[in-house]
C-alpha cells in the first residue's frame, strides 16, 4: 500500500486515513456515483422490504454452512493441525493484491490444507483500483497459480469504507468488471463472489446489485457485522440479525445481476483488553465468554433463516478477535475454539426443521443422523444441544 493508505498489522485491516483533505476531494469526485447510490436505494430498498415475505427459503444444510478464515502470517505451520482439530472443512484465505511478489508463499500455504474447500479473498489497494491493467495481470497470475486448487474468489473487500481504497460503488463496479471479463474469456469455471459491503449499509448493496454495468455475480458476499449492537439478537433500525439477512436476501432475489446465493464472508466480535489488536475501540469489545456465546448464536440465527449458504468466521488466529490468541508466540485456545468445535460436531450434518422464539427464549430444531436435534438458548445463557429419538 502507498501513502496515505497503510496497513495496520495489529488489526489486520487498513489504518484510518488521516488526510481529511484527500477524503473530501475524493468524495467530491465521487458525487455522481453517490447520487446514483441514493436514487437506486430509494427505489429498491422499499421494494425489497415489501417483497421479504414472498422470498422463498433455500435448503441450506450444515454440511456446507460453516467456514473460517486463516492467514498466512498467523502461525502457518500450525494452522493445518488446528483446522483438523476444529473439524471445519471450508476455509477463506486472504491474498492482498499488493503482495503479488509473495504469491508463491500463498500458494504453498493454500496447498498445505488437504481435502478442504478453499475460497480466496482478493484484497484491493488504491493502485489496483485505479489501474485495470495491473489488476488484470495480477488476477491472471493468481488464477493460473491456483488452477486446480481453488475455483472460488471473493473480488474486493469492504468496498464502502474509504480506508480500503474505494470512494464509490462505480469504482468497485469497474474493479469487479476486470475479474468478470477474465472469467468470461479465460476462466469460465471460476465462481466470483461480489458486492462485499460491510455492516448494515444496504444502500451500497443496492447499487452493486442494480446497475447497467455488464457484469454478473455467482454469489453475493456480505461482511455482516452486528458487533456494535452487542448480542446478535439485538436490533438496529428495527432489524435484528435475522431481519438484516432476510432484507438482503430479498434485495438479492430481485436483482438481475446474480443467482440467489448469499455468503457472509466475514464477521466476529472484538475482544476486551486486547488493544491494539482489537479492530474497534474498547467500547465495542466483549468478554471472551460473550464472544463465544455470540459467535454460536450468530451461526444458529443465520442458519435458521435458511438464506445464508455459508458463514466464514473471521478468523481462526487473531489476538483481538480470533478463536485463538497467539501473542508472544504462544498458542492459547479461547473458549470459543471449543464452542465452535462442539457447534460443528452437532450441526455439520444437520438439516433445518424449524425455528421459534418467545421473548428471550430461542429454539432451533434440526434433523441429524443421531436424531432430532434441539438447540435452545436465552439472551443470558449459552446454547444447549439435546437430541430426541426420531420416530
Amino acid at each position: 500500500m502507498k501513502q496515505p493508505f497503510a496497513w495496520d498489522h495489529y488489526s489486520d485491516q487498513p489504518a484510518i486515513i488521516r488526510d481529511k483533505s484527500l477524503k473530501r476531494q475524493m468524495r467530491r469526485s465521487a458525487l455522481p456515483s453517490l447520487i446514483k447510490t441514493f436514487l437506486v436505494a430509494l427505489i429498491t430498498l422499499p421494494t425489497a422490504l415489501l417483497w421479504m415475505p414472498f422470498v422463498r427459503r433455500r435448503t441450506i444444510s450444515g454440511e456446507h454452512f460453516f467456514g473460517i478464515g486463516v492467514n498466512l502470517d498467523k502461525e502457518p505451520n500450525t494452522t493445518p493441525y488446528l483446522i483438523e482439530e476444529l473439524g471445519v472443512h471450508k476455509l477463506l484465505i486472504r491474498i492482498p493484491l499488493w503482495k503479488i511478489d509473495k504469491l508463491h508463499e500463498y500458494v504453498a500455504f493454500i496447498r498445505s490444507f488437504t481435502e478442504k474447500h478453499i475460497t480466496v479473498a482478493l484484497l484491493q489497494d488504491r493502485e489496483h483500483i485505479t489501474s485495470a491493467d495491473m489488476t488484470r495481470d495480477h488476477l491472471i497470475q493468481i488464477f493460473e497459480a491456483l488452477d486446480g486448487v481453488c475455483d472460488t474468489y471473493i473480488i474486493g473487500s469492504t468496498i464502502n469504507r474509504a480506508k480500503w481504497g474505494f470512494f464509490s460503488v462505480n469504482e468497485y463496479l469497474d474493479f469487479y468488471s476486470v475479474a468478470y471479463q477474465l472469467k468470461q474469456k479465460r476462466f469460465p469455471h471460476l465462481k466470483l463472489i461480489g458486492s462485499n459491503i460491510i455492516d448494515f449499509e444496504y444502500h451500497f448493496s443496492a447499487h452493486t446489485l442494480f446497475n447497467l454495468v455488464k457484469i454478473r455475480y455467482d454469489a453475493i458476499g456480505s461482511l455482516l457485522y452486528v458487533d456494535r449492537r452487542g448480542a446478535p439478537e439485538k436490533s438496529q433500525m428495527g432489524f435484528n440479525l435475522m431481519g438484516k439477512i432476510n432484507l438482503l436476501s430479498s434485495l438479492i432475489s430481485l436483482s438481475p445481476k446474480t443467482f440467489n446465493e448469499l455468503i457472509i464472508t466475514e464477521t466476529n466480535w472484538p475482544i476486551k483488553n486486547t488493544a491494539p489488536y482489537a479492530p474497534t475501540s474498547e467500547t465495542e469489545c466483549v468478554s471472551e465468554k460473550d464472544y463465544s456465546d455470540y459467535m454460536v448464536r450468530y451461526h444458529l440465527l443465520a442458519f435458521a433463516t435458511q438464506r445464508v449458504s455459508c458463514i466464514y468466521w473471521h478468523q481462526l488466529i487473531a489476538p483481538g478477535y480470533g478463536l485463538i490468541d497467539n501473542r508472544e508466540g504462544i498458542i492459547r485456545k479461547r473458549s470459543a475454539f471449543e464452542a465452535y468445535r462442539i457447534m460443528l460436531s452437532h450441526l455439520s450434518d444437520a438439516q433445518f426443521i424449524s425455528f421459534t422464539h418467545h421473548r428471550d427464549e430461542y429454539r432451533l430444531i434440526c434433523s441429524t443422523p443421531r436424531g432430532e436435534l434441539h438447540v435452545t438458548w436465552t439472551l443470558t445463557s449459552a446454547p444447549i444441544y439435546t437430541y430426541k429419538a426420531q420416530m
